[in-house]
Formats: structure tokens, C-alpha cells, sequence
């Protein structure tokens, strides 16, 4: 077999996975794959999948609470979190035999083993070198731990999928996505949970529309998480005699009495080993490859996609970037590339929440005066016969004298399924007048954002 491929892509996650899928399937391109882990990368093996099926145990927790008040005579005799670990893991060798069936079918080399560069064609696997006239790099990102002493007593998000019990303590440090969607999974399995900000001055889910973080905040507290405002910097972990694990501020304040304590203070590219400097690849200070707009490095014929680029660490952002690059590269498609405006994510969150377009800060600050706001705050149908009741609050952003919608805020029970669709309208340009023309769903969540005044 030669040596020789059209395109090599290094890492084999849902970007590296989709370009020699799209070239080979409608190309005809002979392509390889080399990964050092499993394929599917962090989305199938520690991040997405397993994430959302942690979800849905959480949710039906909440649900067996609300299921009395609608007149069933429901018992909660505990949580079998080995069961769920167990089914877990067969769901996503489900998906990995897959991915086996469908390289053998078209013909996608599998290589396994760590890759580095020799030069800027060729790359070395096990002592053995390939080489190919386009190299992709898509190796992802892995969870960042801060460099204190005792670090390594806490877990990193990878480690709590490798969990084989609950642990009853748990201190999450890192308000952004990462910890609060597992802040929401162990609280509702039973868990006692304190989520903390890593400094002083760290805002709780940056990046995200006021509302949603107002909302989100309010219901964790209400559904029991404690939530601690970072005190100064983080100086260490220690393990007691006891063994329970505490958490020290620089300013000589700690929280204390853990089973497990969770790092959840962000991502760092995976590029250990790569040796990028022997193809000239630039990238920066943090370790996360230039490109760009149309994926490509500053070297020809080497590209990058994914959470190696630093560049919103979506699966469907790495697989969107990845096909369209794979009809520039081969399917006479020059002007092809992916258009990183308005793409909506979720967070998992309990309630969820979901996300397209500005922010309402974002929106005024570039479009000031010409922004107009319409928001509603509600409690859903789904907790009209409930003591405990979870709010839903939805927000759109709008612009200009035709009222452009610009931004699309959800949180709330289904905000994970409701956005998609609004995202196409919003892509397409919709206007507010556009809402308002479409027929409400009644009796529905959704039907707030077409009814709003």
C-alpha cells in the first residue's frame, strides 16, 4: 500500500473525521486518519454524547419530583450510577463501531498512533511516515488545570466520565459551560454541589446574553447548588487526614469537606507532540493554530479546524468547517467556507438554555440606539400543578427601523429543541414583523417569540 494520500487528517474527532469523510465519499479522494486515542474525539468519548446522556438521567430526576403533582404515586428508592455508566459506555461503542463500518466502506486508512511533523507534506506515525498533498489538522482541545499545588487531586471533566461512583461532596471550579452543566447533573442525581469561580473577578457563563445568566443563576440556587463568588486566586488543593479535600484562596480562606473536587476552568489546544515548528505552523501564545477564514494555516497545503484553532469548540462548527473545506480542496468550490455569524449552541444546564446571534450588550454596543429589546419571563404549563417551578425567559434582540432580528436568547425546559428552527429564521434575516406574521403553537413555550409586544 502507498504511503501517499490526497489528505491526511491528524485527529480523528468530528472535524478530522468529517473532510476525509466528504472527500472520499464525493471525491474520490484516497484519504487517511491518524488518532492516538479512540475515534470521535472528545465530543463522542468525554464531552457531547456522554454529557447529554448524563442529561437525560438528571432530567429524569427532576421529573419523578414533578410526576406527584400530577397525581402519581412515585417513590424515588435511589440512583444506580454504575447502571447509568454502564449503559452510557455501550451507547458510545454503538457509535464507535460505526465509525469503523463506515471508513472500511470508503476506504478511509485508519492509522493509530501519535503524529508529528517532519515537514510540511509529511508526517510520522510509530517510526513510519506518510505523506500526502493536504494535511489537516483537527486534534481538538484537552481540559485546562490550573498550575497550584495539589493540582492533580482534582479531576478534570475527562475524569468525571471515568467516575464508577457518585461522589456526595463535590466542589466544580469554573462558572462557564463546563461547570454548570455538571454542577446541574450531580445536584439532580443526588449530589451535594458547590460551584466556584476560580478568581475574584470571574463572571458566571461569560459570554452569554444577561438574561440567561440571571435566569440560570437564580434556578441553580433554587435547585440547591451553592455558588461562591471566587475570594482571590486559587494558591492549592490538599487532602486532609480524613481524606476529604479542601480548596485554598490566596487570601488564606478555603472551602473544605469534598469528595471530589472538579476543574472546569477551560480548554487548551492539543498540540503536544505535533513538533509544528518542523512544518512551519504558526500558532499562539496559548498553543491554538492561525487560520484563516477558509481553514488554512500560513503554510500551503496545511489547515486546521475544531478547538485546535480556538475558534468556537462546537462539533457542529468542526463538521461544518470540515465538509466545506473538502469542496474547496476538491470539489471546484474556491469561494467555500464556513460563516461563523450567528451559529446557535445550548448549554445543558438544568433548566437548558440556548443561544444565536448578539447579545443584548453586544447589540448596543455596536448598534446603540437602534437596538430594541422584547423579553418575557415566565413560568411554563409543565409546572402549572407544582410547588417547585422552573422559569423560563426568552429574548429577542432586534436592530435597525425593520426591527432585524439579531439575537435569540431561550432558557427554559425544551430551549435546547426550540432554538434550531429560530436559528434558520434568523440566518434568513427575519424580522420581528416576520415573528409576528407566523402562527403561534398553543399552548406553548415556544409561542412566546412569535407573540411578544
Amino acid at each position: 500500500m502507498s504511503n501517499h494520500f490526497d489528505l491526511i487528517a491528524i485527529g480523528g474527532g468530528s472535524g478530522g473525521l468529517s473532510t476525509p469523510e466528504w472527500a472520499a465519499h464525493y471525491y474520490g479522494k484516497k484519504c487517511a486518519v491518524i488518532e492516538s486515542k479512540a475515534l470521535g474525539g472528545t465530543c463522542v468519548n468525554v464531552g457531547c454524547v456522554p454529557k447529554k446522556v448524563m442529561w437525560f438521567a438528571a432530567n429524569h430526576a427532576h421529573n419523578l419530583h414533578t410526576a406527584r403533582d400530577f397525581g402519581f404515586d412515585v417513590t424515588n428508592n435511589g440512583h444506580d450510577w454504575q447502571k447509568l455508566v454502564k449503559g452510557r459506555q455501550r451507547y458510545i461503542d454503538g457509535i464507535l463501531n460505526w465509525y469503523d463500518s463506515f471508513m472500511d466502506d470508503l476506504n478511509i486508512t485508519h492509522i493509530q498512533g501519535h503524529a508529528k511533523f517532519i515537514d510540511a507534506h509529511t508526517v510520522e506515525v510509530n517510526g513510519k511516515r506518510y505523506t500526502a498533498d493536504h494535511i489537516l489538522i483537527s486534534t481538538g482541545g484537552k481540559p485546562f488545570v490550573l498550575p497550584v499545588p495539589g493540582a492533580d487531586l482534582g479531576i478534570t471533566s475527562d475524569g468525571f466520565f471515568e467516575l464508577q461512583e457518585r461522589p456526595q461532596h463535590v466542589c466544580i471550579i469554573g462558572g462557564g459551560y463546563i461547570g454548570v452543566e455538571l454542577a446541574g447533573v450531580l445536584n439532580a442525581l443526588g449530589s451535594n454541589v458547590c460551584l466556584t469561580m476560580r478568581t475574584y473577578d470571574e463572571d458566571f457563563i461569560p459570554h452569554f446574553d444577561c438574561t440567561l445568566r440571571e435566569v440560570l443563576m437564580e434556578e441553580m440556587v433554587k435547585a440547591g447548588i451553592r455558588i461562591e463568588p471566587g475570594n482571590s486566586t486559587i494558591d492549592s488543593l490538599t487532602k486532609e487526614e480524613d481524606g476529604s479535600l479542601t480548596l485554598h484562596w490566596g487570601n488564606g480562606e478555603k472551602l473544605d469537606g469534598f469528595d471530589a473536587i472538579i476543574w472546569a476552568v477551560g480548554r487548551s489546544p492539543n498540540i503536544d507532540g505535533l513538533d509544528l515548528d518542523a512544518a512551519g505552523v504558526e500558532y499562539d501564545e496559548r498553543g491554538f493554530i492561525q487560520t484563516d477564514e477558509y481553514q488554512n494555516t500560513n503554510v500551503d497545503g496545511i489547515y486546521a479546524v475544531g478547538d485546535v484553532t480556538g475558534r468556537m469548540a462546537l462539533t457542529p462548527v468542526a463538521i461544518a468547517a470540515a465538509r466545506r473545506l473538502a469542496d474547496r480542496l476538491f470539489g471546484n468550490q474556491p469561494e467555500r467556507k464556513l460563516d461563523y455569524n450567528q451559529i446557535p449552541s445550548v448549554v445543558f444546564s438544568h433548566p437548558p438554555m440556548g443561544t444565536v446571534g448578539m447579545t443584548e450588550q453586544q447589540a448596543r454596543e455596536e448598534h446603540g440606539a437602534t437596538v430594541k429589546i422584547y423579553q418575557s419571563r415566565f413560568s411554563p404549563m409543565a409546572y402549572s400543578l407544582s410547588e417547585h417551578k422552573v422559569d423560563t425567559a426568552l429574548k429577542l434582540v432586534c436592530i435597525g427601523v425593520d426591527e432585524r432580528v439579531v439575537g435569540c436568547h431561550i432558557i427554559g425546559d425544551g430551549a435546547d429543541e426550540m432554538l434550531q428552527g429560530f436559528a434558520v429564521a434568523i440566518k434568513m434575516g427575519a424580522t420581528k414583523k416576520d415573528f409576528d406574521n407566523t402562527v403561534a403553537i398553543h399552548p406553548t413555550s415556544s409561542e412566546e417569540l412569535v407573540t411578544m409586544r
